[in-house]
This record gives C-alpha cells, sequence and structure tokens, in this order.
C-alpha cells in the first residue's frame, strides 16, 4: 500500500494553502471546486503523498489535537527563523538525541507541524 493523502478541513483555504506553501515547502498540484467545497491538494512533486484542503461551509473544521505532521528538512535553522519572522510561534529547536533537531509549528487552523533534520 500507499499512503496517498491526508485532508484537513480548513476555514481559509488561502491562508492554508500560504502556510504549507511557505513552512512545508509543498506546492499546489490540483485544485477544484466541487459544489460549494474548494479543494487543494500540495505536495512536493505529483505521484507523491499529498496534504489535501478542503474548504466547506457545511462540514466542521478541525479542532482535534494530539497529532502532528513531520517533515525532513535539511535547513531547520532557516526554516525556524522563517517562523519567527513570520510570527507563527514556533517553539524552540529541540535536540533530543545525537540523530536529530526539530522544532513545532501550528498551521493557521491548529494542525500541529513539526520540523525535523536528522543528523
Amino acid at each position: 500500500m500507499f499512503f496517498k493523502q491526508f485532508t484537513i478541513m480548513v476555514r481559509d483555504l488561502e491562508k492554508s494553502i500560504a502556510f504549507y506553501e511557505t513552512m512545508a515547502e509543498l506546492k499546489v498540484v490540483r485544485r477544484f471546486q466541487d459544489g460549494p467545497a474548494e479543494l487543494a491538494f500540495l505536495s512536493n512533486k505529483a505521484g507523491e503523498t499529498e496534504i489535501e484542503l478542503v474548504s466547506a461551509p457545511q462540514m466542521q473544521t478541525f479542532e482535534g489535537k494530539g497529532f502532528f505532521i513531520c517533515f525532513l528538512t535539511d535547513k531547520l535553522e532557516e526554516m525556524h527563523n522563517l517562523a519567527i519572522s513570520q510570527g507563527l510561534n514556533a517553539s524552540d529547536i529541540r535536540t533530543p538525541d545525537t540523530n536529530s533537531r526539530y522544532f513545532y509549528v501550528y498551521d493557521p487552523d491548529g494542525v500541529s507541524l513539526q520540523l525535523k533534520q536528522l543528523l
């Protein structure tokens, strides 16, 4: 099996797209309207696992906590500085062991995003 997508119900599609394009360096690979709902699929390239953002007035948006989405990066300091400069309330960079470093930041709907660097 292949993990195809992760769907997040969002309040403001434009804000969410901008966040994931900036902090996860994803790009919109397709976008369309489906009745009253607007959908955008973001990925690092076509055919890879996608984040599906759905803005639909009739559906509930994300409200929970207790999970995060992790992205690997080789430029952790740069991304941390970017998050801080954009006022995204990034956590401190943590180094739990000799193999990795990471920090957390929240998307516009409260989904926790972890940016991690393997050492």
